[in-house]
């Protein structure tokens, strides 16, 4: 959860040894009455239109008002909860409450009413739900275990600690997240001296140990701090994480998740962390980690150093828009599921939408390969999402070559949102690519292109749209490949909605994330090539 000015935020130096105090919780479980939340719009999406061009038509975003880091991430009977950080009250940052929303495939999403609503005396930051199904912590029973939801509690004027401090407090639902109660001997967690900026517990079961980790920050110390329980209530201090990778800004939203290593017997840890500002893309970023975790200490494994320049990190997106990304828990699949907020802290309170600001990114599932140098992390859109995409329409293919003319591929590819798949084979050419939402003048347009010499894959969104709103709007991202295909063909899967796009390339060895805002009318696709001709294939299916 990160703050709309880091730099201007309730921030104090603290040593990364920082002593812990685990808030002692011994006081009966008894819960007082849910607080009343504030009646969420009416449920059911709404897709793009001349009126409110830029809704997405196949991304979570609130009916109204601000949304940002997703929340509480939870798959209980066949329904994904999506918990996220909102203001109930207005467009812009403040208030922090969790929204609800929910899905049955991670593309249709239903709104439900706020979750837990701030308070003078406390808002709600970020956090996560794990499903209590033994019951230990006592908040539910055998028949019916609750959902248990570990959250950062910010408090302000005549809150239960000091105004400004943080401190990560216990909620819990035994209606299947419809309504929620707070512990009564919140906070559960919290450090001597207390901290403003000691923050986003994640919540990881360790099956050796047969114990929970909690998986923290001190922001701005960049120090992810670990706890244990077997109770979800009482919590021990476990070890520190710091010292390497990606440092120039606040570290937020750790997680802490083991994957197997693809075609292999191995298992790794990966830690996932978000920084603000600091990001490849400038801004807001995600860097990961992989290594091992003891059950006390997590080790990362061939890290970038603190002091390296930011191409030696390990980053899990290169565009501008990718933050605070974590798992589903208990999500099925095998691989980890995760939903980021599709935002960068530079301007997201300033983009031009109305009466909504801010969605999440497709939910993506990860494999955890083997790279030229060491492990890597490949992305791709969740199976549940990419199989309801796919029901959405016919697909429409094209095969061509294309010379120094750009050609135009006609009204099966004008839609404003679209899933296409795109493999290039430049055999003669420099450089070759596609323009999205291009105008009928040929002066605006979304650019995404591959570079045959620098081996790299950029979106620019210079000349794509509304840019006027922020100084920070970077005009293009851009990532090297580590090589083409073994047939030496370029492969770009894109979902393009109404004001974002997500480029997964060569079977997510590299993505890109950014957000844009075109004119309504722009509704042209072509293919290009420079310097040489290319050959394509395009395939399309209209969302």
């Amino acid at each position: 959860m990160t703050y709309p000015n880091p730099r201007l935020s309730r921030r104090h130096l603290l040593a990364a040894s920082a002593a812990v105090v685990v808030a002692f919780s011994a006081a009966a479980c008894t819960a007082p009455a849910p607080e009343s939340p504030t009646p969420a719009p009416a449920p059911g999406g709404h897709r793009p239109s001349a009126s409110d061009p830029w809704r997405p038509a196949v991304h979570l975003t609130a009916e109204k008002n601000w949304l940002n880091d997703p929340n509480g991430l939870v798959y209980h009977d066949g329904t994904y909860h999506a918990f996220y950080q909102y203001n109930p009250r207005g467009n812009s940052w403040g208030n922090m409450s969790w929204g609800h929303s929910t899905s049955k495939d991670l593309v249709h999403w239903e709104q439900q009413p706020v979750a837990m609503e701030a308070s003078p005396q406390e808002e709600i930051f970020s956090g996560s739900i794990v499903m209590d199904k033994n019951n230990a912590s006592g908040l539910g029973t055998a028949q019916n275990p609750p959902m248990v939801a570990l959250y950062t509690s910010a408090y302000g004027k005549n809150g239960a600690l000091p105004q400004g401090s943080q401190a990560q407090s216990v909620a819990f639902s035994v209606d299947n997240g419809s309504t929620w109660q707070k512990y009564k001997g919140n906070p559960v967690l919290n450090l001597a001296p207390t901290n403003n900026n000691f923050r986003d517990p994640k919540i990881t079961w360790y099956e050796p140990g047969r114990y929970w980790v909690m998986t923290t920050v001190v922001a701005d110390a960049q120090v992810v701090k670990m706890f244990k329980s077997t109770d979800l209530l009482h919590w021990d201090f476990l070890s520190d994480f710091s010292g390497v990778g990606a440092q120039g800004g606040l570290w937020e939203v750790p997680e802490l998740v083991q994957m197997d290593v693809e075609d292999s017997s191995a298992k790794k840890w990966v830690m996932l962390l978000s920084i603000n500002p600091g990001g490849i893309a400038g801004g807001s970023g995600m860097q990961y980690f992989v290594g091992e975790f003891d059950g006390t200490r997590f080790t990362a494994e061939n890290a970038a150093p603190a002091d390296a320049p930011l191409t030696e990190s390990q980053w899990l997106d290169h565009g501008a828009d990718y933050y605070a990304a974590n798992s589903i828990s208990g999500a099925p699949g095998g691989k980890p599921v995760l939903l980021g907020w599709m935002g960068n802290w530079d301007y997201a309170q300033h983009v031009p939408t109305t009466p909504w600001r801010g969605s999440m990114a497709i939910p993506r599932e990860l494999t955890l390969v083997r790279g030229q140098k060491r492990l890597e992390l490949r992305s791709a859109i969740a199976g549940v999402a990419r199989e309801a995409l796919e029901r959405s329409g016919e697909v429409k293919s094209k095969n061509l070559t294309v010379g120094p003319e750009a050609q135009d591929l006609g009204a099966d590819f004008a839609s404003r949102t679209q899933l296409i798949e795109l493999e290039m084979d430049l055999t003669s050419a420099r450089e070759a690519g596609i323009l999205l939402r291009r105008s009928a003048d040929g002066s605006a347009s979304l650019r995404i292109s591959y570079n045959k010499e620098k081996r790299t894959v950029r979106v620019d969104r210079s000349k794509a749209g509304t840019s006027n709103f922020s100084e920070k709007f970077s005009p293009y991202h851009e990532v090297a490949l580590p090589s083409s295909g073994s047939d030496g063909k370029v492969r770009l899967h894109i979902l393009l909605d109404s004001s974002s796009v997500e480029v997964f390339a060569q079977d997510g060895a590299a993505v890109i994330s950014d957000t844009f805002f075109p004119d309504w009318d722009n509704t042209g696709s072509s293919v290009f090539s420079m310097d040489g001709n290319t050959d394509f294939t395009v395939q399309s299916r209209a969302l």
